[in-house]
């Protein structure tokens, strides 16, 4: 019965989604020496199960395996039971996924992994039925069948799982360097349009993932040539998302994605990094076209982190489940007539009509909300809309009384870094002083509750306590949230900042031999393999941010330093990017501006003057995505000046600004208009 369930050892744990898993019969470990050692006593392998608090599968195979007790039986006898929250561990994580990938072409989650008490391993799944299943191996018969070769068999796994570590080892050490040339951005941008869906927008058919970067990059190689058909790829992939069920028409945000090409079934779990990084793009959307609706986009993504993923003390949280009472989905789903029974005969007819809902449903007899095919919602009048909103806000405040989907409560330091970039940046191109209080207010809950005593970042944080030595992604993410508050304050301090978490970050993670990261800190625990992350997948990877800021820094401080370190991880790059070109978009973003050379604003004057205000906003309204922005003010104090190599003076005593390229800069503009006109025409 319920009641009688006993707990395993996660029940010490902080991570939700191994507190989950803190009742089932299987005897669960955490990752740890404890696990390993009583493996090695006992002589058996180890089951390693890696999941995440929102994913589908997970919960499935927890109800349909873990909570059952002839599985429990099967796997408590024969193995070494470990738990791990792929998001509080992406480097344990990282590694049995590239195993995966290497040994059987796939990966994803709840990822299967067993390995001997060595931390080698030597078989992988993804999702595993209980019973067999098509072919497929259930777990009870699979998990006999790996004890008998344990058992029989033994030194042929042991020698695969050696000869797999040393082959995964050596694709991590050995260096690659060739360099990259402009072409590679033509050639990336050709590679998106093979499989660049027409009809509905976005990258691939089924399943269909946002992919951000890839479309922050498309923004900017438009930046770079002005082709027309580039941006027409950027917005139909925005709108067509927008129109789809994977955007929440009643509570706002995006989901993980869609299982169909249309982007109307998603899968219904919400990331704070996909709500983070797509705001930022129909932020530069509506920056580079001027549409509102892309502004309109933007403000209700923020909107919907703002009030349902911000903690009272200012971080933000991971992230919201796909099902509530045990049903993927049932949250988000209507019928018709539970919308005519709230609105009313007339008004719900008109928002079912908007929203393509029917009788029959979309989706196993219930509708999710939609305006695909909807092409007159950006033509509204303002009127149509305030009514729309009107019946919206009904039914939003019928779903709040709902059974919420479980909430993933947990505050990472890289994804709050991502949030902070898109508040920020939003806050100073919309105007928005409560989008940047937010930014700040995060940023100083990252430095003040997940540092250690000596000022490191650690990787995460929940109920009152910071844990593990942070990730490359927690120090890359984070760092761009800092530059990010600079550039829409003006405030130094976030600059100093940048730089002293940026030198920690070329200490703990730099491969001196090759010039990328590692994903692991050097005084972090050593896995079986060395963890890199260089793959821009699901979010930018940590190297790829980490190119990113030191562009962004070799701009603001001219501090060649952080050109060569730029220089030297994307030299060790070069060859994988060639090969794989289409997995390294954001990277790509960042190989513009070490391409092209420094591009930056130099605006001199006291803060506080008008001039100097109005300077700085005509700046903020413009997409310049690869321009830094500095004010220097000549009454602040003398150490200020010592962040930045050459210092600009007013011309006769007024608000000056200098454009400049690879830090020569043309002659300082006082005159308003003058400078407006030079920001149109600049390309």
């Amino acid at each position: 019965m319920q009641s009688e369930k006993k707990a395993n050892r996660l029940i010490k744990e902080k991570s939700p989604y191994l507190l989950e898993h803190a009742t089932n019969p299987v005897d669960w470990y955490p990752w740890g020496e404890e696990a390993f050692e009583i493996a090695k006593k006992e002589d058996k392998p180890i089951f390693l199960s890696i999941g995440y608090s929102s994913c589908h599968w997970c919960h499935v195979m927890k109800n349909e395996s873990f909570e059952d007790e002839s599985v429990a039986h099967v796997l408590n006898k024969w193995f070494v039971c470990i738990k791990v929250d792929r998001e509080e561990r992406p480097d344990i994580d990282h590694v049995y996924m590239s195993f995966s990938q290497a040994m059987t072409g796939k990966g994803g989650w709840p990822l299967s992994i067993f390995m001997t008490w060595e931390q080698k391993p030597f078989y992988a799944a993804t999702y595993i039925p209980k019973e067999n299943n098509d072919g497929i191996l259930g777990i009870i018969e699979l998990a006999s069948t790996i004890h008998e070769i344990w058992e029989k068999e033994r030194e042929k796994i042991l020698t695969s799982s050696d000869e797999t570590v040393r082959v995964l080892n050596e694709s991590i050490t050995t260096s690659s360097n060739e360099r990259l040339e402009k072409r590679i951005l033509s050639d990336c941008y050709e590679n998106l349009v093979v499989n660049y869906d027409a009809e509905y927008g976005g990258f691939g058919k089924s399943p269909k993932f946002p992919t951000p970067h890839s479309l922050l990059f498309l923004l900017r190689w438009w930046k770079e040539t002005k082709d027309p058909s580039i941006l027409e790829i950027v917005e139909r992939t925005l709108l067509g998302m927008y129109s789809g069920g994977i955007f929440d028409h009643i509570g706002y945000g995006f989901a993980r994605y869609s299982v169909d090409e249309k982007w109307l079934v998603p899968h219904f779990e919400k990331m704070l990094y996909d709500n983070a990084l797509l705001a930022k793009v129909y932020t530069e959307a509506f920056l580079v076209t001027g549409r509102l609706i892309y502004k309109e986009i933007a403000e209700k993504v923020i909107d919907y982190v703002l009030r349902d993923m911000k903690s009272p003390e200012g971080g933000f949280y991971s992230a919201e489940d796909a099902d509530s009472e045990g049903v993927e989905g049932k949250f988000y789903l209507w019928t018709r007539d539970e919308i005519i029974s709230i609105l009313g005969d007339k008004e719900g007819a008109w928002f079912s009509s908007v929203y393509g809902v029917t009788d029959e449903g979309n989706f196993e007899g219930k509708n999710i909300l939609n305006l695909i095919g909807n092409d007159y919602v950006e033509l509204m009048t303002e009127a149509m809309k305030r009514r729309l909103n009107e019946s919206r806000m009904k039914l939003f405040e019928m779903r709040e009384k709902r059974v919420r989907p479980h909430q993933d409560d947990k505050m990472l330091t890289s994804w709050n870094g991502l949030m902070i970039v898109t508040l920020a940046y939003a806050g100073r191109s919309l105007q928005s002083e409560k989008y940047i209080k937010a930014a700040k207010d995060a940023a100083d809950f990252v430095l003040s509750k997940i540092v250690n005593k000596e000022g490191k970042l650690l990787a995460y944080y929940r109920e009152g306590e910071a844990r593990l030595d942070a990730y490359l992604d927690s120090y890359s993410f984070f760092i761009s949230g800092l530059l990010e508050i600079h550039q829409a304050t003006m405030d130094d301090e976030y600059l100093k900042l940048s730089i002293h978490y940026t030198d920690e970050m070329l200490k703990l993670f730099l491969d001196e031999r090759t010039g990328d990261f590692y994903l692991n800190s050097k005084e972090s625990e050593k896995l079986v393999v060395e963890a890199k992350d260089l793959y821009d997948s699901a979010l930018p990877s940590g190297n790829s941010v980490a190119a990113m800021n030191l562009m962004v820094l070799y701009s603001l401080t001219e501090n060649m330093k952080y050109n060569e370190y730029a220089k030297n991880l994307f030299e060790s790059h070069g060859k994988i990017v060639k090969e794989e070109i289409s997995g390294f978009t954001y990277l790509l973003s960042a190989f513009i501006p070490f391409l092209n050379g420094t591009s930056s604003i130099v605006i001199a004057g006291n803060r506080k003057d008008e001039e100097t205000k109005k300077m700085l906003e005509l700046v903020y309204k413009s997409y310049l995505p690869m321009t830094t922005v500095l004010v220097q003010d000549k009454n602040e104090e003398k150490e200020k000046r010592s962040l930045f190599t050459a210092w600009k003076e007013p011309v006769e005593e007024k608000s000056t600004v200098y454009i400049c390229r690879n830090f020569t800069c043309e002659q300082g503009i006082t005159s308003i208009e003058y400078f407006q006109e030079k920001l149109l025409n600049n390309d």
